[in-house]
Formats: structure tokens, C-alpha cells, sequence
């Protein structure tokens, strides 16, 4: 049944190393940002809800994500929710929640929470602190040790540095090192941009911006094969399909709700 915990997979695009063929990963400098997209992205206010499917056909989940301010008023939250649909959900259910809680001016991770609960007895919760100051990170699960890790530099995680990615500034052609701790270290993960193209999307057809990473390594959830993203060529920066391949066929995330006051584009009628 590891279909259903690879529903995470379509939007932890960057819990992994990146490699692109005959591109060699750039020196690691500091990222280059697009600043009103990163208003518009970390305005606290965004909501996006993603359906989700399996090979672009039967429907099996739903992800929510959100950005809001942090109740401890320290910074924002990324949360995120993923939900499986119809008849999978009695014979699999799904209800994992992730929340990364991120402040600063480049919106680094501090706080990470994950509460997952799978089929009829999986219960897990972990705990990550990041302590980008000092360069270390204490991972807990459930009631285990806890676990210290050093690292040689700041880094995102999972989902920050999916956000942060959405801000860079995403030239054709261009390739950037956003660093990641994923897999007990910090990688340096390179993102290359593949050119703007047309899309249909709940706005209506809109150029986007298309992102092809090439995945080395697994992370928290089973993949095989590349994702592609495409995001709103705007300082939006709306992610409005995701694809990623699995061990059988692809998971297709489409858009299909979308709210964030500091973002021009409104559904289609």
C-alpha cells in the first residue's frame, strides 16, 4: 500500500538532492530573490488546495496547504495536510500533517512538527529544531532519543525550501543551490529552471514557469523518477500542478482552490 504514503511525494519536491545531466552543481552562494514575490508568497495569508490523483486518473487525496502567522507570534507556519478520498480512505486512511514554522528575513526553519497518521495503527509523531545560528539540528521521534545532527551551513527543509524556491528569481536556464536538511545532513540541492509555457489552470490559461528537478534520493516518502512543477509567471508564484513518478505510474496534484489577498490572480468564473 505504499501508494498512499507516497501522496506527500507531489508537493515535498525538495526533501532530496537534485542532479541534472551534463550540469555540474553550482558553488554554493547566497540565493538570489525575488523580493516581491517573497512578500507576496510569505504574506500569511496564502491558501491553496490541491486534488490529487493517481496517474491523472482515479482521484485518491486532497493536500491543503497554508501560510500564516505562527500562534506563538514568532515568524509564520507552512502547514500541511494530506487527506486520501472515497473508498481509499476505508481501506487506507491517510491524515498526515506537517508544519514548519520558519522566520527571518530569508524565512529559515526553526521548528518542525509531523503528526502522521496511516492505515489502522500507524501513529508517528516527529520533532526537528533547527538551530541556524549555531548550525545544529535535534530530531525526535515519538518518545525515542533524540538525535543530534551537525550541519556545515543554514538550511530549509522539506517544505521550506519548496517556498523558498517559489521566490527565487526563476531566469530560463538558470540553476540555483537552495541548501536542504534531509536525511540526517545538509545537502546542497540544485534547482534549474525550464523556461516559461502556456498552461490551463483555475485562472484561466496563464504562462507558467516550469521546474524539472531530478531526484536522488528518497527522503521521508518512497518516489522513482522526476517531478515537474509549474508555477504562476508572476510574483505569485503559484504552484499550479504538480507531477511526480512513482514505482507505478505518476501522482498528479492539481490546483483547484486558491486564496492569498496579496495575489492578483482570482479563479476563472
Amino acid at each position: 500500500m505504499r501508494v498512499y504514503s507516497s501522496l506527500l511525494i507531489v508537493f515535498s519536491v525538495f526533501p532530496l538532492i537534485f542532479f541534472f545531466p551534463a550540469v555540474a552543481l553550482a558553488e554554493e552562494t547566497s540565493l538570489l530573490i525575488d523580493q516581491e514575490a517573497l512578500a507576496t508568497i510569505y504574506s500569511g495569508r496564502e491558501k491553496m488546495h490541491f486534488s490529487i490523483s493517481w496517474s491523472g486518473g482515479i482521484k485518491i487525496g486532497d493536500l491543503y496547504m497554508t501560510v500564516t502567522s505562527a500562534d506563538s507570534g514568532d515568524g509564520l507556519a507552512i502547514t500541511a495536510r494530506v487527506t486520501d478520498y472515497g473508498l481509499f480512505k476505508f481501506f487506507y486512511p491517510v491524515d498526515d500533517t506537517f508544519t514548519t514554522y520558519i522566520r527571518g528575513p530569508m524565512q529559515l526553519p526553526y521548528r518542525y512538527e509531523v503528526h502522521q497518521k496511516e492505515g489502522r495503527s500507524m501513529d508517528v509523531k516527529r520533532l526537528t529544531l533547527y538551530d541556524q545560528q549555531n548550525f545544529s539540528v535535534l530530531y525526535r521521534k515519538n518518545n525515542n532519543p533524540q538525535a543530534a545532527y551537525t550541519m556545515d551551513g543554514t538550511a530549509y527543509n522539506e517544505f521550506s525550501s519548496f517556498f523558498i524556491t517559489r521566490a527565487l528569481q526563476l531566469d530560463p536556464g538558470r540553476q540555483e543551490i537552495v541548501p536542504t536538511f534531509v536525511d540526517k545532513k545538509r545537502h546542497k540541492v540544485a534547482v534549474k529552471v525550464f523556461g516559461v509555457e502556456p498552461r490551463k489552470t483555475i485562472f484561466g490559461t496563464i504562462n507558467t514557469v516550469k521546474v524539472m528537478p531530478k531526484m536522488s534520493f528518497k527522503g521521508l516518502y518512497d518516489k522513482d523518477g522526476d517531478t515537474v512543477f509549474w508555477l504562476s509567471d508572476d510574483s505569485c508564484r503559484v504552484p499550479v500542478e504538480i507531477d511526480s513518478k512513482i514505482l507505478i505510474g505518476s501522482l498528479i496534484a492539481e490546483l483547484v482552490e486558491y486564496s492569498n489577498p496579496a495575489c492578483h490572480l482570482k479563479k476563472a468564473e
